[in-house]
């Protein structure tokens, strides 16, 4: 996927699987997007910057790749939505699994539908938080129900969804949100206290889907739908923050980086966000996260999937 075949070019003892706490698996998909074409090129785009990022974090003091990370075979099923959905599902869950830290990198929004779905089996009392400038909410689109306008509706019925940044959508979607947890850009703009009114929302396992474009297209502009009014890198960073203090991620997804050959900048964003959450999840208390048999009651990753069996051995 990259030249050095690890992800932000960290050295091999950092990158392997048995030894490595967090997972990420590269999704190439660009099967449902209505509008700019692009996004199943934005995992290697991403690659590509991450491998030209400082890895020292300033502010958390703290080199994360040192806690071990994997870069997984990228999904690469096209034959239908559907069996994309599927094979997300089924590999997310294949990691969860064996104990780590999964993170996942598209492609487009459709892709959620299947990290969540993963999540959901094996975390109980989850919330989704979805980032996003669009609302994601419908049950179907152009014939399929793994569209990327459906991203989160699967979400919406089997879990705990807190929205943020919203501020485009059909009015369809109006019957299907629920407006109490929905946090609508232009109210986010005049309300100083929306971050702490999002975390009131949710609860202590958290899932995060990362649409990029939430960011303000200033300085996100290549994603397949730019929106005007989104988000900042520092505010985003400051909620980012408080979410990984106060409550337990349990993984995260990042969508929707439709790279652009004359305009780098959101590469590098995307990275550099990418691993500044990464930051925050080993940074953002005292609990060691030790996998295997030294886990400590408090590590996140020892409750496993609810529904666990043999079959779900790898």
């Amino acid at each position: 996927m990259n030249k050095n075949n690890t992800y932000a070019g960290i050295p091999a003892e950092y990158g392997n699987l048995s030894t490595s706490k967090i997972v990420i698996i590269p999704v190439p998909y660009d099967g449902t997007s209505t509008w700019q074409k692009g996004a199943d090129k934005g995992p290697k785009a991403f690659l590509d910057a991450s491998e030209n990022m400082e890895l020292y974090d300033i502010e958390t003091d703290s080199e994360v790749y040192k806690e071990g990370v994997f870069l997984a075979e990228p999904i690469t099923e096209k034959s239908s939505p559907e069996a994309v959905v599927d094979a997300v599902h089924q590999q997310t869950k294949k990691y969860i699994n064996r104990n780590k830290f999964v993170t996942i990198l598209g492609g487009e929004h459709s892709i959620s539908i299947g990290t969540i779905r993963a999540f959901n089996e094996c975390f109980s009392d989850l919330t989704v938080l979805h980032i996003d400038a669009h609302a994601d909410l419908r049950k179907e689109y152009e014939g399929s129900s793994c569209n990327h306008a459906c991203a989160v509706y699967e979400a919406n019925q089997t879990t705990n969804l807190v929205q943020v940044g919203i501020r485009s959508m059909d009015i369809s979607e109006k019957r299907t949100m629920n407006e109490e947890k929905v946090f609508f850009a232009h109210d986010m703009a005049v309300n100083e206290d929306w971050m702490d009114d999002v975390i009131d929302q949710l609860s202590t396992n958290v899932f995060i889907t990362f649409d990029l474009d939430a960011l303000d297209p200033s300085i996100m502009p290549s994603t397949g739908t730019p929106e005007p009014g989104g988000l900042f890198y520092y505010e985003t960073l400051e909620f980012l923050k408080a979410v990984f203090e106060q409550k337990n991620v349990v993984g995260f997804d990042m969508v929707e980086l439709c790279p652009n050959e004359n305009e780098k900048s959101s590469d590098f964003l995307a990275a550099k966000l990418f691993y500044k959450m990464l930051s925050y999840k080993f940074t953002s208390n005292d609990d060691t996260y030790d996998i295997g048999e030294n886990t400590i009651e408090n590590n996140p990753f020892s409750k496993l999937s609810k529904f666990k069996n043999d079959e779900d051995e790898y």
